[in-house]
């Protein structure tokens, strides 16, 4: 299904449609802009975060299950 996609000629027209569409001046500010995104992107999924994946899904104020002590806050 995807076999022919990235042939040679199919690339060409899209650069060209690409450059008829935001004209010459423009296309060095588009890929700068691509390449600044990527590379913050890449970024982000090296630093992988302090934020562990449970912490990010969890709701603000929302409880949390107790420990095996207990929940301190019954007393």
């Amino acid at each position: 299904m995807l076999e022919g996609l990235f042939q040679p000629m199919h690339l060409i027209l899209v650069l060209a449609i690409a450059l008829i569409v935001f004209g010459p001046g423009k296309l060095p500010e588009l890929g700068k802009a691509l390449g600044d995104s990527i590379r913050e992107l890449k970024k982000a999924l090296n630093e992988g975060g302090a934020v562990s994946g449970t912490q990010r899904l969890s709701k603000p104020g929302a409880a949390e299950e107790p420990g095996p002590e207990g929940d301190p806050r019954q007393t």
